[in-house]
């Protein structure tokens, strides 16, 4: 695997997460990627009001 994917367990409400499976599907994608598609535009939508997010180097 990748190093620089990361597993991450997710707790959500049941029927929000079907709503959202839903709209995933209708583009075309799974959840996973949906998920990862808007973690992408919220960092970027904070990112371009807040400026860049200074990251630590992991150890």
């Amino acid at each position: 695997m990748d190093s620089k994917l990361l597993r991450y367990t997710l707790r959500v409400d049941r029927v929000l997460f079907q709503k959202f499976r839903y709209i995933a599907e209708s583009e075309g994608r799974s959840a996973n990627k949906e998920i990862e598609q808007y973690l992408k535009r919220c960092v970027a939508q904070y990112e371009k009001e807040n400026g860049k997010i200074p990251l630590k180097p992991e150890e």
